[in-house]
């Protein structure tokens, strides 16, 4: 049960000017991780975010000190459990939510296309995870999960009533008691919350339900306003977890929207919040944001950031001291890393040799098919067949790709690779989504080795050759590499690690943005390799990858 006790937490206020054991730096989890969600189960933290349709599905990270972070699994690790076969990168998995209760972990979330809200569960949290089992009756989005004693009870964003929209995005909030035993519903569905905090401003998008209990008060918490620069969190009370709930007189309890949106290094489109029990007793809220650069553009996607919450009047309110959503909030608890933690916050460079398996931090199109990949153990590398499916089309394309976690930053790779034939191509990615990509590849044209490179063309739903140079007839090894710098992206190549050669400067970032390419999905770097249409019985040998980042507000 999610409960948040009043009480003085004398060693976290004795005498103010302490200094803080750890500074929380945001984002906490950079990148593509939307939609966050989080729950306590005695001193560990899990938090879960929406992967659309890249699989596995769902990472279910692990911390201690709500600032290291590490992924212990993935809830959809299973082909059986789900399949988004056919479907546009943002469709798939939509906001997942975490509970913990009775020594079991649920996870509620919607399959879009494919039987709508539904709930597996584990007793640990690293999986496996159970197959999913739909709600059907709750039909909509943004499950999520409140338990009171032996009690339970499905929240979530559905239709408006009698399915009659007064407006454009006028949706509710809706309840369904729980049968644990069955994970049935019983009883009548109640709508909580119609449109919004006020019906007569026509508001928008009410999503992302959560319920909490404090005191004697029942508070249901919601996203307001889209996922967009107008997003807000708004809270109502009840004294009945059915309701009525009323709505607090000074929402919204979280938003940016009022500010300048040409400050420096701004945090915007904030909202889609959790509440979680902080190690000092204190109220901590994890919600998206994202930082864009010339406006409203970005490139990694919706990420999840924390902030303190203080109760003013039986009310939360999230960053209830600052305007701005802070990027660092100092905190009196001990820092506690994980031993063996990947590095997925602050700047960090990596370099990943493939020795036997991929780690956590890579995934896949929509399923994953051991089928077209293997690891030669005795050359730790990676080999990919080339596979007829290309990253235009809406299948499992022989990509395997990494979140770009900064605005600056760059992604590498070493590759031995001999085209036979003009459609084979493999090489060095940045993807957003099925038209909007960069892809630097080796192929051969006219019987020559070539470095090619091609942008997604949404209008062609093809590819178009940006640039081309002639490689030595003999040179099968090539390093590839993709730098950022906020809307700017550069290509390079290179027979060694030290030795980059330019192929193209500074071309458009912003055809990467959201704003752009829209959808709800970040950009990821990865290798991918083609036969374009075409049976092969070609392969391409990757040894390592290589990620790197560096962004000023770290």
């Amino acid at each position: 049960m999610r409960i948040f006790f009043s009480y003085l937490v004398v060693l976290t206020t004795f005498f103010s000017g302490v200094r803080a054991q750890m500074t929380l730096e945001n984002p906490i989890l950079p990148g593509f991780y939307p939609d966050p969600a989080i729950c306590k189960a005695g001193s560990d933290y899990y938090m879960v975010t929406s992967t659309f349709v890249y699989f596995p599905g769902i990472p279910v990270l692990h911390s201690k000190d709500l600032k290291n972070w590490k992924q212990i699994g993935s809830a959809i690790s299973r082909p059986s459990q789900m399949d988004f076969m056919g479907e546009q990168v943002s469709r798939g998995l939509f906001a997942p939510a975490i509970n913990h209760h009775n020594g079991i972990f649920y996870i509620t979330c919607t399959d879009i296309d494919h039987g709508g809200n539904f709930i597996i569960t584990a007793t640990n949290p690293a999986g496996p995870w159970s197959n999913p089992v739909y709600i059907k009756e709750a039909r909509g989005i943004d499950p999520s999960l409140f338990f009171e004693g032996d009690r339970a009870f499905i929240i979530y964003n559905s239709d408006p009533p009698e399915n009659k929209s007064l407006y454009s995005g006028h949706r509710t909030v809706r309840i369904y008691e729980l049968d644990l035993t069955t994970l049935k519903v019983k009883g009548a569905e109640k709508i909580l919350v119609n449109g919004g905090v006020d019906l007569s401003k026509k508001p928008v998008w009410i999503e992302a339900p959560h319920i909490y209990k404090r005191n004697d008060f029942y508070y249901l918490m919601a996203a307001e306003g889209g996922t967009s620069v107008n997003h807000s969190e708004v809270i109502f009370r009840s004294k009945d977890v059915r309701g009525p709930y009323i709505p607090y007189e000074k929402n919204p309890i979280l938003t940016q929207r009022h500010l300048d949106p040409g400050r420096k290094n701004p945090i915007s489109s904030v909202g889609h919040a959790d509440l979680v029990e902080g190690p000092d007793g204190n109220t901590y809220a994890v919600f998206l944001g994202v930082r864009p650069y010339a406006g409203d553009f970005y490139n990694t996607g919706r990420e999840t950031f924390i902030a303190p919450v203080k109760w003013v009047d039986g009310w939360p309110i999230i960053n209830a001291d600052y305007k701005e959503v802070q990027y660092k909030y100092n905190v009196n608890w001990k820092e506690q890393k994980h031993a063996d933690q990947l590095p997925i916050t602050g700047n960090f460079s990596l370099k990943v040799a493939f020795k036997d398996s991929l780690n956590t931090q890579f995934l896949f199109l929509r399923t994953n098919n051991p089928d077209w990949y293997s690891f030669r153990k005795n050359k730790n590398a990676l080999t990919i067949n080339l596979l007829p499916e290309t990253i235009l089309e809406k299948g499992n394309p022989a990509f395997i790709g990494r979140r770009q976690q900064h605005l600056n930053s760059s992604a590498s790779t070493e590759m031995d690779f001999s085209a036979q034939n003009e459609n084979e191509k493999a090489g060095l990615i940045i993807f957003q989504n099925e038209n909007h990509f960069y892809y630097m590849c080796k192929s051969i044209d006219n019987k020559k080795n070539v470095i090619q490179l091609f942008k997604g063309n949404p209008a062609s739903n093809q590819m178009d050759l940006l640039k081309q140079i002639v490689l030595p007839k003999s040179q099968n090894k090539v390093y590839f590499k993709i730098s950022s710098d906020k809307d700017h992206y550069s290509f390079w190549y290179g027979s060694s690690n030290k030795n980059w050669k330019l192929l193209a400067d500074k071309l458009d970032g912003k055809f990467l943005s959201t704003a752009v390419a829209k959808g709800f999905v970040g950009s990821l770097y990865g290798i991918y390799a083609t036969s374009a249409g075409k049976v092969s019985n070609n392969q391409a040998v990757y040894s390592w990858f290589g990620y790197s980042g560096n962004d000023s507000t770290y």
